[in-house]
């Protein structure tokens, strides 16, 4: 039983594994610098902005069914209106001393808080446990799939320890009374204005398109000069070991030219390179490339190592001229690799880093990402009609998503 004095609830294993590595993919291709030092996040308006509505979808059954437990639970039934949803990952050296969720004049319309853990403590980070001033739980170890519900008032005051290592990776939703801060008026709106009513699928028209260059940069304070940190995007490309060459011909800047032409190679077709191989595919952008990349160590399980090499016609060997283009956009987007890797990357998986790819299985898993891609944007199209009739993003099981 649950003390009134400090109404929470926690759920164990109440997100599927499999939606947990979903909501991870979207977070690890689409996340920007977020709302406080060594935090990373991933809005639905973010994905909406950057020509990726389709990755809403995965949200939406889970968003549904956290609003029903937090009615019943704090027997507020038709009462709320999700005020917030995001994907927030806490990195080293992100933590919060104790506060309420409320405890600013601006929040004030929030009432109760849902986090989801989906990634676990001590196997992708350390530290990050969180902590209740009062009251039991006193604290709670995350492990993925779990998911802690608390009123976001000074009843629930808590904290959460500092990253050490890894990155500490959840879902959180914000639930309020107030009508007028209701998540889903502004999605629907932002989305009819940016969805385009035609059902064709082909995949260039589903592209990721990046938001300003000055979000993808970490610090943020940094982001004016770029003397230190990195760009995210090309930091969780390189941190698994890949390199990225820029394949139109142009006079590359020099690692101390930090004018809008350096941030704009990151907006051309590109290519992935591992050691001395590059990818014939070409990428739209960094955005395209990372998202296709990170799709295929999502589902890298589900394609066995080919017996055979890549297709000759699929993979190029590398020149040496084109090898120092490679460093040097790594200088530059990259100013300190160290601090990338150690800022994504547990340290006990830092040997997944010296992994061979199977270019083959890589293959498959682009193909496979177009289909992904593909599949949502449809349920996205059928579903979106009655989002705008009843004003409210929802399940529709007729649509056998």
């Amino acid at each position: 039983m649950v003390e009134t004095d400090h109404p929470r609830l926690f759920l164990h294993q109440f997100i599927s594994p499999d939606l947990c590595k979903e909501l991870e993919f979207i977070h690890k291709s689409c996340s920007t610098t977020g709302y406080r030092p060594n935090v990373f996040s991933t809005t639905l308006s973010h994905l909406i902005a950057t020509n990726s509505s389709h990755l809403i979808i995965p949200f939406v059954s889970i968003r549904e069914r956290l609003k029903e437990k937090v009615e019943e639970f704090f027997g507020c039934e038709y009462e709320l209106f999700i005020e917030f949803t995001g994907l927030i990952s806490w990195t080293r050296g992100a933590n919060i001393g104790w506060h309420s969720d409320d405890n600013r004049p601006y929040l004030k319309q929030r009432h109760f808080a849902a986090v989801c853990y989906l990634n676990s403590y001590g196997i992708d980070f350390e530290g990050g446990i969180f902590h209740f001033q009062h009251g039991e739980p006193a604290s709670v170890v995350p492990m993925t799939g779990d998911v802690l519900l608390y009123t976001a008032d000074n009843r629930n005051i808590h904290s959460v320890d500092e990253i050490i290592d890894g990155e500490r990776l959840t879902l959180t939703l914000w639930f309020t009374r107030d009508a007028s801060h209701d998540e889903d008026t502004k999605l629907i709106s932002f989305i009819s204005s940016t969805l385009s009513d035609s059902s064709d699928t082909n995949i260039y028209r589903l592209l990721p398109s990046p938001a300003s260059n000055n979000m993808y940069w970490f610090p943020p304070d940094q982001a004016s000069n770029c003397q230190s940190g990195f760009d995210l995007r090309c930091a969780r490309i390189y941190i698994v070991g890949y390199d990225i060459f820029c394949s139109r011909d142009k006079n590359y800047c020099s690692a101390d030219d930090f004018s809008d032409s350096f941030f704009e190679l990151l907006n051309e077709p590109l290519h992935l390179v591992w050691r001395s191989h590059l990818l014939i595919e070409e990428f739209v952008n960094i955005l395209h490339a990372l998202q296709v990349l990170q799709f295929y160590y999502w589902k890298h399980t589900e394609w066995q190592p080919s017996e055979s090499k890549a297709n000759s016609d699929d993979v190029v060997q590398m020149s040496e001229s084109q090898t120092e283009r490679i460093q040097h956009l790594k200088l530059l987007f990259v100013k300190n690799y160290q601090s990338a890797e150690t800022t994504f990357t547990h340290s006990s998986r830092r040997s997944f880093l010296e992994q061979s790819i199977d270019w083959a299985s890589f293959s498959a898993a682009n193909v496979a990402w177009e289909a992904y891609t593909s599949k949502l944007h449809q349920e996205i199209l059928s579903s979106f009609p009655e989002w705008k009739k009843y004003n409210s993003i929802f399940s529709n099981p007729s649509k056998g998503s």
